[in-house]
């Protein structure tokens, strides 16, 4: 008798997703929105030096950020104490260096979980250190981290934003997709449309970020073509998740004319 295969990371239910508040997205965070959502990624969390630099220059300037003396070892323990969660943990990572990204991205695989790379924060010190959004006008280096966190065996998912001068979203997720990547989770800021172009372009699970908070936000990006959505900023407030889960799980169920 063959051994049952593991569940695929990407099967969560309901197909809402808490996308990740850098320095308050714990473990705690997410079982307190377990009862709303099907996944939960932590995070984010600098590996390296050059990002752990940049995010002490934030919480200089009165951002919050996560700073454990062992990032790796972090990760490990906030993912460990989800293990008796229901909700299907991801960790959204920053690092401009390989080596944490394979010793994180061994991490998930062992405890099922995302490993999410982050290409989507803008603030200025995380983009001079060389991660975040500047990832996106560098097809070829965040090509080069997604093939090696894939190389882990974790289940990889990419965090993008719309709207950034001179990227095609896209291009991008074709480019995520051949160097092995499995998910790209898409804030879409003002441009929902391109929801469905990154649909069309690529095979990967569509995760849509981006003022989800009802029925026709929720709509509108499935219509689009994404696989799931994520609720950021309002993640701890219950009326809104059950909004979002009860749409979701509406349109899955068949419930709502496409």
């Amino acid at each position: 008798m063959s051994p049952e295969a593991p569940p695929d990371p990407l099967d969560f239910r309901p197909r809402v997703a808490l996308a990740s508040l850098s320095g308050e997205a714990d473990a705690d965070w997410a079982r307190a929105g377990s009862e709303y959502a099907g996944a939960a990624f932590l995070g984010g969390i600098a590996l390296d030096e050059p990002t752990r630099e940049a995010a002490r220059e934030l919480v200089d300037r009165d951002r919050t950020e996560f700073l454990p003396a062992d990032p790796v070892g972090f990760v490990d323990e906030q993912l460990a104490a989800l293990a008796d969660s229901p909700v299907q943990a991801g960790f959204n990572v920053r690092t401009t260096e390989l080596e944490p990204l394979h010793e994180v991205g061994a991490v998930c695989r062992d405890r099922g979980a995302i490993l999410e790379i982050n290409a989507h924060c803008r603030q200025d010190e995380m983009c001079a250190a060389g991660a975040g959004e500047v990832l996106l006008r560098d097809a070829d280096r965040l090509s080069e981290l997604v093939a090696a966190a894939a190389e882990t065996g974790a289940t990889v998912s990419v965090k993008v934003r719309a709207e950034v001068p001179g990227v095609d979203l896209p291009a991008v997720a074709r480019r995520i997709e051949s160097a092995g990547g499995d998910a790209i989770h898409v804030d879409a800021m003002d441009s929902e449309p391109v929801v469905g172009d990154v649909a069309a372009a690529a095979d990967l699970f569509v995760i849509a970020n981006n003022e989800v908070r009802d029925e026709r936000s929720v709509r509108e990006y499935l219509e689009y073509g994404a696989d799931a959505v994520s609720v950021g900023r309002p993640s701890d407030e219950p009326a809104v998740l059950d909004r979002v889960r009860d749409a979701t799980e509406a349109w899955f169920a068949g419930e709502v004319e496409p």
